[in-house]
């Protein structure tokens, strides 16, 4: 789905929010063309390609796991523009000095941003963030009223539960991304964190929220070029697409 088709979201109404409406899933890319389709009858995640490193051949000992390129740039982004902040709390960890500061761009029902979360950021998190040389920021890039209110849900978890809370979503995303109860099973994982139902009902309906996840996902595109997600900034330089650990680590090394 193109970023142009992705404007409403400041107009949603708390209805929308908490209905028992089925929400949209969709792709995470604006690569991939997705038909205009009656939700319900859309159960299909289409889903587009995303960049990936080469692995390069070389005469080496078969015992020795082949290198990775470092993976090519999609263009350059003014990095300290790219760090002022705006409306939301900054939802990052590691030393704010680290080498190379990370940011990523995210949608809560993309499937590559669960390939990412699940398959490579953890190891990104033991090698480079907790050890100082990375400093990795999460920023929200919705695709669809599902991404956004989940989003919203995971800003308002109490401290110290943002990226627990993001972890869940993303391992649980196939059963409330695709429900037609989209609100019953947040709900569900909610709990977990904490949340009463006066919590839940408040986080999705503050209208102030919303409209700074939509300002925050804006800019990205508007000012730095972002367009899919998952979408990573690295000392200036824009990546589309999900990486493997090999290719994440093989460009922060070139970087440190």
């Amino acid at each position: 789905m193109s970023f142009s088709k992705l404007g409403k979201f400041k107009l949603l109404s708390k209805s929308a929010l908490l209905g028992g409406v089925a929400l949209a899933v969709v792709s995470c890319s604006e690569a991939q063309d997705v038909a205009d389709a009656d939700v319900k009858d859309n159960a299909n995640v289409q889903m587009a390609s995303g960049h990936s490193a080469t692995t390069i051949e070389q005469n080496v000992d078969p015992i020795t796991t082949a290198a990775v390129d470092v993976p090519q740039a999609d263009g350059d982004v003014d990095m300290d523009e790219v760090l002022k902040p705006s409306n939301l709390k900054e939802m990052e960890l590691g030393d704010a000095a680290a080498p190379v500061t990370i940011v990523e761009y995210m949608s809560m029902t993309c499937p590559h941003c669960k390939s990412f979360h699940e398959n490579t950021f953890g190891e990104i998190k033991k090698n480079y963030i907790e050890t100082g040389k990375v400093r990795f920021i999460v920023r929200e890039f919705p695709f669809d009223p599902a991404a956004a209110a989940t989003i919203m849900l995971a800003r308002c978890a109490p401290e110290g539960q943002f990226f627990p809370l993001i972890d869940l979503f993303f391992k649980q995303q196939s059963s409330w991304a695709r429900s037609q109860d989209v609100r019953g099973e947040l709900e569900k994982l909610t709990k977990l964190a904490g949340f009463t139902q006066e919590e839940f009902n408040a986080c999705l309906t503050n209208q102030q929220l919303l409209d700074d996840v939509t300002e925050v996902r804006n800019r990205g595109a508007n000012d730095y070029g972002v367009q899919s997600t998952p979408t990573f900034i690295v000392n200036g330089k824009r990546y589309s697409g999900d990486m493997s650990v090999d290719t994440m680590s093989a460009l922060i090394d070139s970087l440190l």
